[in-house]
């Protein structure tokens, strides 16, 4: 295999574990323990947004956002990933990634602090300040999928290569869970301080002044870690992958993997490797393309795609799925405050128990039993175990049965984390060319939020109760909570045909996954025939 590709690409192949991979795990992770603070930490206060802004006088029920609103507040920021993740993704390719990689973190620090400030105090200008920012704020997390997966993989050995990616994407749980305790701990205080009614005793004194501050507070927290690792990611090397492979510097890739690996590569031998390296032109989406790849495309952005569209509508919507089961009191029985404490509680329990786990058991067994087995196990029983939640609904809303309920909720993501929603990232950073990896994996990860806008949208609507007369205000009637379950078994069902079309990559190098091993052969047997006429 070696004979088939640049020595300093076999050498990262080969490498032992050193304190720079652990150092470009947490760099890039941290990127992404605040993707996943910006884009959850909304869910955990939705309903504190309706009660102070949406607030009907005589209502028997808080005020919650009219459906538009509430959709384009949870969706906003799933548009501008997914603008982020196909930009960013084709930038990497096209300028290197260490180049694009700091202005993602900018864009994000900005946007957080932006997220939590309003032109004006009406309702209206609030919600479109919160969703402008959220916009470009999700326009910055889109371009960290992309990068960090890339550079990830490309630093890696191919011993542990998936190990390192998914240590990067398990750092989502932390944030997840950061989110619902920093909610808990702001909630805390905000309620020993300023203490209120239940809304029941006094509609419009449940929701005090000072509640509006808390929202604030919990969204601009997430500047705080992305811009605490800027520094990091702009001392961070090229990839010597992109050096070599697509930039073809044969000096600065001696001196970044120099770096990297801590032994030192001469330039000399990497130019003449790379002089007579003529591999494979073809662009992307051409015939050529579509014949080598094309099928693993359409695998890694269906799989996303589906994954994407259970995962979003559980996580996003999981304290309406509480609620309904009497997990979280009637939002009457509390103040406004008491009900971010009570979601919060709810979210950060889920993450703790299942979610974290979940990624973090994928880290340790994702190079022992390859991503393939991990990837349709996930579906499986995700498929399972909605179907054990929706067949039997009815059991589970009995007082007696709803930890029950908690318990195999949990379960589902659990197989989530140690399933698709780490694999489906995992992989398309390891099987496309170098000079492609990194817009394939934007594609695939806009595909992702594609499905989780459909996720995020479409569940706020079909989850409503059939009966209009139960539907919160301004929604129509949906097909209720137990067939939006349904739904999502068969979706997770799908998942499990099109993993199908994914190729197995533990213990391969990425020329070997991507085929760029097969030119150089091609090209030194085309070499040795000439030699020999």
């Amino acid at each position: 295999m070696a004979d088939n590709q640049l020595q300093v690409l076999n050498a990262l192949d080969v490498a032992k574990t050193q304190w720079y991979h652990f150092t470009a795990i947490v760099i890039a992770g941290m990127g992404f323990f605040t993707d996943a603070y910006d884009l959850f930490c909304i869910s955990l206060v939705t309903k504190l947004l309706g009660r102070i802004y949406y607030h009907e006088e005589g209502s028997h029920k808080p005020g919650s956002l009219p459906p538009n609103v509430a959709a384009a507040t949870n969706g906003v920021a799933f548009c501008g990933t997914l603008a982020g993740q196909l930009f960013f993704g084709w930038l990497g390719d096209k300028l290197g990634r260490k180049k694009v990689y700091g202005m993602t973190l900018m864009i994000m620090v900005v946007c957080s602090v932006a997220s939590g400030l309003s032109f004006g105090d009406k309702p209206k200008s609030v919600m479109a300040t919160l969703c402008f920012f959220r916009f470009w704020l999700g326009f910055g997390i889109g371009g960290d999928y992309p990068l960090s997966a890339t550079i990830m993989s490309e630093y890696a050995n191919k011993k542990t290569r998936g190990a390192f990616i998914s240590a990067v994407f398990a750092m989502q749980g932390f944030g997840i869970m950061a989110g619902g305790i920093f909610a808990i701990i702001v909630s805390s205080v905000f309620e020993a301080k300023f203490p209120a009614p239940s809304y029941a005793d006094d509609a419009l004194g449940s929701t005090v002044p000072q509640a509006d501050f808390v929202w604030r507070i919990i969204l601009m927290f997430g500047a705080i870690p992305a811009s605490m690792t800027y520094y990091s990611r702009s001392k961070m090397p090229e990839t010597a992958r992109y050096t070599a492979l697509v930039a073809k510097d044969a000096t600065k890739a001696a001196s970044d993997m120099s770096r990297v690996l801590q032994v030192e590569i001469e330039p000399e031998q990497i130019l003449e490797e790379i002089s007579t390296d003529k591999s494979k032109s073809f662009s992307l989406f051409s015939k050529e393309f579509m014949k080598c790849h094309g099928l693993h495309l359409l695998g890694t952005t269906s799989t996303w795609f589906l994954l994407d569209i259970a995962f979003y509508s559980q996580n996003l919507f999981q304290k309406d799925i509480f609620s309904a089961i009497g997990w979280i009191p009637p939002a009457q029985t509390m103040n406004a405050v008491q009900e971010v404490f009570k979601i919060a509680r709810a979210q950060t329990l889920i993450a703790l128990c299942s979610t974290v786990p979940g990624y973090w058991f994928t880290v340790v067994f994702i190079d022992v039993i390859g991503r393939f087995a991990i990837q349709l196990m996930g579906f499986f029983f995700m498929t399972v175990f909605m179907f054990a939640l929706a067949i039997p609904y009815n059991h589970w809303t009995h007082k007696d049965n709803r930890i029950g309920f908690v318990i195999m909720y949990s379960l589902t993501f659990f197989f989530a984390n140690f399933g698709p929603n780490a694999t489906t990232f995992v992989v398309p950073a390891e099987i496309f060319p170098a000079r492609f990896r990194s817009t394939c994996h934007g594609i695939s990860a806009a595909s992702g939020k594609l499905g989780a806008m459909v996720g995020a949208f479409g569940f706020l609507y079909l989850a409503q109760s059939p009966d209009k007369n139960k539907t919160d205000a301004g929604y129509p009637p949906g097909i209720g909570v137990r067939n939006s379950l349904l739904v999502l078994g068969v979706i997770n069902f799908l998942g499990i045909l099109f993993t199908f079309l994914v190729p197995e990559s533990k213990g391969k190098s990425l020329e070997e996954m991507s085929g760029e091993n097969e030119s150089n052969e091609q090209n030194n047997n085309d070499s040795r025939t000439v030699e020999m006429v």
